[in-house]
C-alpha cells in the first residue's frame, strides 16, 4: 500500500512524455536537468505524491521545458505568464483533450510555486495562469440490480473450487461494498481486514490512512477466500498481502481490472466497467439509499466535498429520466 518515491537518476536524465509512457532522447530545455531532479525528489519525498503522479507532473514540466526552449526562452527565470498561456493554447489548438491541458497547468503552477519557494525564480509567472474546467462527467455506474447480478456471477463461479474464482468473489464484494480504490485494494495486507468488526484498513492517496466498513456478503467471501482460497495459492514469496495471485504473489491492478471485465461481459445489458466503476456505484448507491454526502466523502476518502458530489449529479439525474417517464405532466 505504500507509494514509492521515485529516486532520481544518476545518469543523463531521459525525458518522460506527458502521458507518462515512453522516454525520448534528452534535448536542451529551458529548465536545467538538475532542477527536474530536485523537484522530482520534492515531489516524492516531501510532498509523498505516488510514483504515477511524480511521472506525470515531471513529464509535464519537461514538456513545458521544451515548448519554451523552441519558443526561445533560454532559461527559467525568463518565464512569463504569456509564455504559459500560449503554450497551453497551442495545446488546445492542436485538440488536446481539456483533462489534459487542465493536468499540464497544475503542474506548470505547482513546479512554478516551488521553484519561488526556493529561490530559484523571484516572482511566479504561474499565480494568474488559468486551465479550461476537466468538467463534471457523470461516471458511469451500475443498476443496484446490475450489481446484485454481478455479485451473483461471482458467488456462481467460486464454486468450481478454483482459488483464483474464490479469490475474485472477495475482490468483487469487497470493492463494491467499501467502494476503495484498486490500488488500495492491490495493497491490502491480511491484518488489514478485520472481519469481525466489518471494516479494512486503507492506505489512500497522500498516504492517507481510512477505515471503510464493508457488509455481511463481503465477510462471507472474504472468510471463504482466506480459509480456502489463500492458503492454496500462497508461498514463501506471498508475504502478508491479501490477494494473491495464481503464483503465490501479491495481485496487481491489470489482474484486477481483468477480472471486473471479464465477469461485465456476462451482464451484456451493463456497462462495461472496470474496478472504478464499482466505487462509483458504491457511491452512487449509497446516496441513493440516503448517506449523507460527508459519509461517502470520508469512505471514498476524497479530500474535497467537492469530488464526492458529483455523485449527487448522478442520482438526480436518475430522479430526473424517472419522473420523466412517469408524471403525466412532465
Amino acid at each position: 500500500m505504500d507509494q514509492p518515491a521515485v529516486e532520481p537518476s544518476r545518469e543523463p536524465r531521459e525525458k518522460v512524455t506527458s502521458g507518462g509512457q515512453g522516454v525520448h532522447k534528452p534535448t536542451p530545455g529551458a529548465v536545467d536537468d538538475d532542477v527536474l531532479d530536485a523537484f522530482q525528489r520534492h515531489l516524492s519525498a516531501e510532498r509523498n505524491r505516488s510514483e504515477h503522479t511524480v511521472r506525470a507532473y515531471v513529464g509535464d514540466v519537461t514538456a513545458l521545458s521544451h515548448a519554451l526552449a523552441t519558443a526561445g526562452v533560454s532559461g527559467l527565470s525568463d518565464i512569463t505568464l504569456s509564455d504559459l498561456r500560449t503554450w497551453l493554447g497551442e495545446m488546445a489548438a492542436q485538440g488536446s483533450a481539456s483533462s489534459t491541458i487542465a493536468r499540464r497547468s497544475a503542474a506548470a503552477r505547482t513546479f512554478l510555486r516551488w521553484a519561488k519557494q526556493t529561490g530559484r525564480i523571484e516572482k511566479d509567472p504561474a499565480v494568474r495562469l488559468g486551465a479550461p474546467s476537466k468538467g463534471r462527467h457523470l461516471p458511469g455506474v451500475l443498476k443496484q440490480a446490475e450489481a446484485d447480478s454481478l455479485m451473483d456471477l461471482a458467488a456462481v463461479a467460486a464454486d468450481d473450487d478454483d482459488p483464483v474464482h474464490n479469490r475474485n468473489r472477495a475482490i468483487l464484494e469487497l470493492l463494491y461494498a467499501s467502494g476503495m480504490r484498486v490500488g488500495e485494494l492491490t495493497g491490502l495486507d491480511v491484518d488489514d481486514v478485520d472481519l469481525p468488526g466489518q471494516v479494512a484498513r486503507v492506505l489512500g492517496k497522500g498516504a492517507k490512512e481510512r477505515t471503510v466498513p464493508f457488509g455481511a456478503p463481503a465477510v462471507e467471501a472474504l472468510r471463504a477466500w482466506l480459509e480456502e482460497g489463500r492458503p492454496r495459492l500462497a508461498t514463501n514469496e506471498s508475504g502478508p498481502a491479501l490477494f494473491l495471485g495464481r503464483r503465490g504473489r501479491r495481485v496487481d491492478q491489470r489482474q484486477v481490472r481483468s477480472v471486473v471485465h471479464e465477469l461485465l461481459t456476462h451482464l451484456p445489458d451493463a456497462a462495461d466497467l472496470g474496478p472504478h466503476g464499482l466505487r462509483h456505484s458504491a457511491a452512487t448507491h449509497l446516496l441513493e439509499g440516503g448517506a449523507d454526502l460527508r459519509t461517502v466523502q470520508e469512505m471514498l476518502g476524497h479530500a474535497s466535498l467537492a469530488t464526492t458530489q458529483i455523485y449527487t449529479h448522478v442520482s438526480v439525474d436518475r430522479l430526473r429520466a424517472a419522473y420523466r417517464q412517469a408524471h403525466p405532466r412532465a
